[in-house]
């Protein structure tokens, strides 16, 4: 069920700080953060899962965001885009709070593409 493997022992505190800034920089950044993080730290196991998920998580608004921009000719995407707002922020706050806890993040609605 869970595609993360379980950290080995406690994760460090600073991994916690730089996973809780990737979900957070998500909010504002998009994929930007979690890229950044995803190919410089690839020594750390906790941070790795954590900037995956962001990475995943912002490529799969990205294509709904174009899905709803394509929908506004009908008016539909408007709602969509809104709803998208709003996941968005729910989303990366749930994976920051998980990350402070030390807790592995799997978003419900999220698109693997990177594993």
């Amino acid at each position: 069920m869970n595609d993360f493997p379980r950290p080995t022992g406690a994760t460090d505190k600073n991994s916690q700080t730089f996973a809780v800034l990737v979900w957070i920089g998500t909010i504002f950044f998009s994929f930007v953060p979690a890229l950044i993080v995803y190919l410089l730290k690839k020594d750390d196991a906790f941070l790795q899962e954590h900037s995956k998920e962001a990475l995943n998580w912002a490529i799969t608004m990205l294509l709904l965001t174009l899905i709803g921009q394509v929908l506004t000719i009908v008016l539909v995407g408007f709602l969509l885009i809104g709803i998208m707002v709003i996941a968005q922020l729910i989303f990366c706050i749930i994976g920051a709070v998980k990350a402070s806890n030390g807790q592995p993040c799997v978003l419900p609605f999220n698109i693997r593409l990177i594993k």
